[in-house]
């Protein structure tokens, strides 16, 4: 068929771009600047003659301009007195629209750095004279300096030799290890060492080396330190060598490269740029290179890219028609030069163009194919080498995520350095008493039987000194051998412990069954081991809409065509196209893969031969839907009966909305069913439609549409249009008759779809001249072959065509929402965590998924900022403040009233635990707000002077939705509450537009969804479902901030007692820094004595069942109120500390004061009680036993006693046998019994009467799970016993 009669016959539309006056002129907004952000929903205006126009080429632009302007005396006249004058920057007609300003752009500088800029309706002077430089930062122009070395590179095609010669490109080997055998041992240490603690023990053992110092031995010394280098140093090693092993297995792959006019089969690693190579099906391409030919005639070819992004659907890529001609699968004689860009990772785009037979084309994206993609649907593809080895895509965007470290972490370096205030202390005063102690006896030194400072043997060494430099030197190696004996007290086996429980927990979150998602098949991913802590905190979300918080499954529901609405009413087919259409064209049918919903009284319409507007309306509709896209049609033969004769058709696109727009037109009977490089071909209800592309703009984020050039079986060109309303309304025909109306009745029927919560699009076409055509094909082939701002130049074409477009109709697709999305939301509320919504829909949409979801609720007070300027933005925002009572920060501290929790010390705030400095509402305001905000509005708003005013309201809101965001927005707004409070901060998402925001948060978590996984590999942990959100924070957040809140504060315990246990007895002799104990008990005994527990309880410790947190998520608040780890609880903790240390050396001396007891009995009497001590201490604080639990801790006590009868056991070691004698005596025992008894005591009590006076909500639920659990044990035998 051919597109005939009034679906052809529109009047040309002449390019609506203007000259205003003769020395000025104002572009069509959509001619656009390169890397610039438009408002959508507005027109603006700027200045010719403000850009500099310099080169020759440029004149070609100026040229194909100039039929498209007019010239008005009167603008000329107001634009030469005022810089901005708002005119229209549409097509002729819609020069009567009203003025209205730009909104804003982005321009990137030489860094990727976004500068936001504006050009508003009243600027001001600074704007004025800050915008021709702002402008000249990139030409307009197609200016293409791009050949010079040092922009791009060249590749001569099969002329390797030449090619590396010329640049020295890098070879195709790749190397992810990060040592080798001579490196590993010194780059391993160094990094091993910029942890400050390791170099703190290692000054610790260098003391212990020198004879004066030398207070343990000096072997036994670095035991502790060659223990933790050691043990990261073999995980290092096993990983690298995995590493090692995984590149040698991919550098030593083969494929078939052009060697001597043959293909042989040659490994990776010795791949060079500029060399053929050949890759069969399903194999994996081994280099970044561009298609020369492919098995397909049209040069097409399919490829699967989820080794680099995640995605199964298929992608296609193209050879070029003058290059396929040439190529066959068994030589490629080829020559020829590509220049290209210089290595980068963007992998969504490529600059290139090739010189062939004296002709230069371009060449993109879709021209090349990646490292780590596989060929699928193709029997083989024949392509040169552009990028090779480390230089490749893939290989570039292999960088590991930003390293994120853990907010009670950082707390923990700051308790780490009052311990180092108290290590200090200690020392000074062993010093000092040292000092006072010589002074003392100083004349007695050579006459007292345990302290002498001259050799009294005979022999040579008579009458020398004998290890004594002077009271000075005495006081100082007093003090360095004091360190040497507390080191301890800074806990060096803290970090190994702290990252084996973390690796513990996250197993156990990994195999955590109810968030394993079995739709996708995938669990959750623990891809960061050093924030789990930071999970129990969290008090804002930061969340993408679609793919998060919808399933990002498509659905066709609703079409407003020629301004009538249709989807109210529709039937489920039997997956085939409607049988009305079988009866019209007599032929095999096209079976979906997917059901789809037909309106009937629509298929009616299409099937219905007639002339009538709405009739062609309709068919032009349905066809720009099958032909404006890049999807691929998969077609196979039917194999069931009931489907014998019926070709079954699979669409694959990288978009599901695009996915979805043309399964909705193939079940209204237009079927794509073929596509190449050059055409499309429709099955138009059995009539078979060849269409030529001439050209596509694809979708961008400043164009927000996408237009595909078409010519039709009798050369009649069309251009078909789809995009957002916004920026699709401002560039259609003033149409005389009704064309008004048909505008009104698709607005009207487009906010109908956004409260319904659809996602829409607009669809729209024109049709074009000879001259026309001409016009923009010149153009479009000159910015396709552009090497530098190839993107801008392309949507400068686009604008030519795009304009004075007939409107069709639009469309309403539904993106459901995922499941358990809503309870999921009420909980974190619960919880009083904040939940925000960054999105890129529109603002209705947004506003009716947020009700959907429970986001937004009908009592909450809504404020909506949409402004267009500065001004705009500022007074939108100080009228919200003024009009709910909402401070500013400053005057927010000096009135601030908080109170004491439950006299701990943690402030807490009255309103569901706000933090000190959020911002707070007039008490006389009880509704809730939820601000709306949009993305143009944050250009403006997101500098400096209106940050403050924006942070004081969004804090004051319970709900935050953001729509119309750009990516970098998202990662502001994160930033904008991470840089202004302590709160914890989680971004969640699921496709790469979430990834800066993602890495900007605290934590970040990836959905494995729809997108790809970009997100996921940027995040910290990914999930299948938002729902899961809610079990990881409310339990898993939860139990791991409990259980390592309370590691950090027991490891402080348990080495300080031990500690000053030691320092006690130092100042009983004569501060000498002797030891009682053995020099490997004071190694075991954080080593082997008491790590096991800690490790076993740091894993598996409940202090309520998972049923509970999540039926009660307010219990989450613990984490906001810092109450499992702060400065109270940790000088509690000290003070209880010095108390045990106090039984446990005085309580063993009064009891042997008069008895003959050797001193290294009384230390193994000590080593003994301090491991029973805080064992003892640890199961007191025990919440939930299991049988591992029993085995660490009692196994713990009975190993310490294994120890110290097997190091008594050695002749050599000055403690012989001494075990054997005091375990004898029952006073040993008794001793050991009293210590635990007294020093217990004083804590059991304090948690006692604390529990009963004063429970936390945390010990009131335990109370209420234990009662309700005693009650449903006792129920069942009450019932046998009746």
């Amino acid at each position: 068929m051919s597109p005939d009669k009034p679906l052809l016959s529109e009047s040309d539309c002449s390019l609506g771009i203007h000259r205003r006056y003769p020395k000025s002129g104002s572009f069509s907004r959509y001619v656009s600047f390169p890397s610039t952000i438009f408002d959508e929903t507005q027109s603006g205006s700027f200045d010719v003659k403000d850009i500099d126009f310099v080169s020759a080429g440029e004149s070609s632009f100026r040229s194909a301009l100039e039929p498209c302007t007019s010239v008005t005396e009167k603008d000329s006249q107001s634009a030469e007195s005022e810089f901005c004058q708002q005119l229209p920057l549409e097509c002729s007609t819609r020069e009567r629209r009203r003025l209205t300003s730009w909104g804003a752009m982005e321009q990137h500088d030489m860094n990727s750095n976004t500068v936001p800029f504006e050009i508003s309706g009243a600027p001001s002077r600074v704007q004025e004279k800050n915008k021709s430089q702002r402008i000249r930062h990139k030409s307009v122009q197609f200016e293409d300096n791009l050949l010079h070395d040092d922009n791009s590179r060249s590749i001569y095609i099969n002329d390797p030799k030449k090619t590396n010669d010329k640049y020295e490109f890098t070879g195709n080997e790749i190397r992810t290890s990060r040592y080798t055998i001579i490196t590993f041992l010194p780059k391993n240490l160094f990094i091993q060492f910029h942890r400050v603690a390791y170099l703190y023990f290692l000054a610790i053992a260098a003391l212990n080396q020198l004879p004066p110092l030398a207070v343990f031995g000096r072997t036994v010394s670095l035991f502790p330190l060659l223990f933790v280098l050691c043990v990261t140093a073999i995980k290092d090693g096993y990983e690298d060598w995995r590493r090692h092993r995984s590149d040698r297995n991919e550098n030593n792959r083969e494929s078939l490269v052009l060697q001597s006019d043959d293909f042989r089969p040659k490994k990776w690693k010795n791949i060079e740029v500029g060399e053929v190579v050949k890759i069969l099906a399903d194999e994996t391409i081994p280099v970044d290179m561009v298609l020369l030919g492919t098995s397909d005639q049209s040069g097409l070819a399919y490829i699967q890219t989820m080794n680099l992004d995640g995605e199964s659907n298929l992608k296609t890529r193209y050879a070029r028609q003058e290059m396929a001609s040439v190529v066959s699968p068994d030589c490629c004689a080829v020559s020829g030069i590509i220049r290209c860009e210089q290595p980068n990772r963007n992998i969504y785009e490529f600059t290139a163009n090739m010189e062939f037979n004296g002709h230069r084309f371009p060449l993109s994206q879709s021209n090349i194919v990646l490292r780590g993609c596989q060929l699928k649907n193709t029997d083989w593809i024949i392509g040169v080498v552009v990028y090779a080895g480390q230089e490749t895509k893939a290989m570039l965007n292999s960088a590991a995520s930003p390293s994120k470290r853990s907010r009670l972490e950082g707390y923990m370096n700051r308790e780490t350095l009052w311990l180092s205030i108290f290590l200090f202390t200690m020392c000074l005063v062993v010093a000092v008493g040292m000092g006072l102690w010589l002074m003392r006896h100083k004349d007695q030194l050579d006459t007292l039987p345990y302290y002498r400072k001259r050799f009294f043997t005979k022999g040579p060494d008579n009458g020398k000194r004998y290890r004594y430099y002077g009271i000075p030197m005495e006081i100082f190696f007093s003090f360095l051998s004091s360190i040497i004996v507390f080191q301890i007290m800074i806990p060096i086996s803290l970090y190994i412990t702290m990252e084996l429980v973390r690796l513990g927990q996250s197993y156990f979150m990994i195999e955590d069954r109810d968030m394993y998602d079995a739709n996708s098949g995938s669990r959750f991913q623990c891809r960061s081991l050093n924030i789990n802590e930071d999970l129990g905190q969290i008090r804002y979300v930061f969340s993408d809409k679609t793919g998060t918080l919808t399933e990002n499954k498509m659905e066709f529901r609703r079409a407003s065509i020629h301004g009538r609405n249709y989807g109210s009413s529709l039937l489920m087919g039997d997956n085939t196209i409607a049988a009305a259409a079988a009866a019209f064209c007599g032929r095999g049918r096209w079976k979906l893969k997917s059901e789809i919903a037909v309106d009937s009284e629509l298929t009616t319409l299409l099937h219905t031969d007639s002339d009538r507007d709405e009739r062609i309306a309709a068919h032009e509709f349905f066809l720009t839907l099958a032909a404006c896209n890049t999807v691929i049609p998969m077609l196979s033969r039917g194999t069931s009966e009931s489907n014998e004769g019926v070709e079954c058709i699979e669409y694959q696109g990288e978009s599901p909305d695009e996915q979805a727009l043309v399964a909705a037109a193939s079940a209204y009977g237009y079927t794509l069913f073929e596509r190449t490089s050059g055409h499309i071909v429709i099955d138009v209800n059995g009539e078979r439609l060849r269409l030529d592309v001439l050209g596509l703009h694809e979708f961008d984020s400043v164009r927000k549409r996408m237009s595909v050039v078409i010519r039709f079986p009798d050369n009649t060109v069309k251009v078909l249009v789809k995009g957002a309303d916004t920026s699709m309304f401002s560039i259609l025909a003033d149409e005389i008759d009704n064309g008004d109306s048909i505008r009104h009745a698709t607005q009207v029927h487009l906010n109908e779809y956004c409260l319904q919560g659809l996602r829409t699009l607009v669809v729209a076409s024109r049709n074009l001249s000879d001259a026309e055509l001409e016009q923009w094909q010149s153009m479009y082939e000159e910015a396709s072959t552009s090497l530098t701002d190839r993107g801008a130049k392309l949507r400068q074409t686009a604008a030519l065509i795009e304009c004075n477009l007939k409107l069709l109709g639009a469309t309403g697709i539904e993106d459901k929402l995922q499941e358990g999305v809503p309870e999921t939301i009420e909980s974190l509320r619960q919880a009083g965590i904040k939940v925000w919504v960054l999105t890129g829909d529109k603002q209705e949409t947004a506003i009716s998924i947020g009700l959907s979801c429970k986001l937004l609720t009908p009592d909450m007070e809504m404020i909506i900022i949409n402004g267009t300027s500065e001004n705009e933005c500022r007074n939108l925002l100080a009228d919200a403040k003024a009009k709910f009572g909402i401070r500013s920060v400053c005057n927010r501290n000096q009135n601030m009233r908080h109170k004491t929790n439950d006299g701990r010390g943690d402030l807490e705030m009255a309103d569901n635990t706000k933090s000190l400095n959020m911002p707070r509402c007039d008490p006389r305001e009880d509704a809730p707000l939820a601000l709306v905000i949009d993305g143009n509005s944050l250009v403006y708003i997101l500098e400096k002077e209106l940050e403050s005013e924006l942070f004081d309201l969004a804090t004051s809101c319970r709900v935050v939705l953001c729509c119309r965001v750009a990516p970098l927005q998202k990662a502001g707004i994160v930033d904008l509450i991470k840089s202004r409070t302590v709160d914890m901060t989680l971004a969640i998402g699921d496709g790469a537009n979430d990834v800066s925001m993602i890495q900007m948060a605290d934590v970040g978590v990836g959905i494995c969804g729809q997108e790809g996984r970009q997100a996921v590999m940027a995040s910290d942990f990914a999930m299948g479902q938002f729902q899961f959100l809610k079990r990881l924070l409310l339990v898993h957040g939860h139990w791991n901030y409990q259980r390592v809140g309370y590691l950090v504060l027991y490891n402080f315990y348990r080495n300080a007692v031990f500690v000053l246990m030691l320092f006690w007895y130092i100042l009983c002799t004569a501060f000498s820094t002797t030891s009682a104990l053995t020099d490997w008990s004071s190694v075991f005994y954080s080593v082997i004595y008491t790590s096991v527990p800690t490790i076993v309880v740091g894993i598996l410790d409940k202090d309520l069942s998972h049923k509970t947190l999540l039926q009660y998520p307010k219990l989450y608040g613990a984490g906001h109120r810092h109450e499992a780890y702060n400065m109270h609880l940790f000088w509690i903790t000290m003070m209880d500390t010095l108390w045990q240390s106090l039984v446990l050396f005085y309580v063993p001396l009064f009891t042997y004061k008069d008895s003959t007891i050797d001193i290294w009995s009384m230390g193994s009497l000590w080593t003994i009680a301090v491991v029973v001590l805080v064992n003892v201490h640890l199961a007191m604080d025990i919440k939930h036993w299991v049988l591992i639990t029993h085995v660490a801790v009692w196994g713990s006590i009975i190993i310490t006693f294994g120890c110290m009868v097997v190091l008594d056991s050695f002749p050599v070691l000055p403690n012989y046998w001494t075990f054997y004698h005091v375990a004898k005596s029952p006073t040993y025992w008794i001793t050991i019994l009293l210590i635990i008894i007294v020093a217990m005591l004083p804590r059991f009590v304090f948690k006692v009467v604390y529990q009963v006076f004063w429970p936390s909500e945390i010990q009131i639920a335990r109370e209420a799970e234990i009662i309700t659990r005693h009650r449903d044990h006792l129920r069942p035998s009450q019932d046998v016993s009746s």
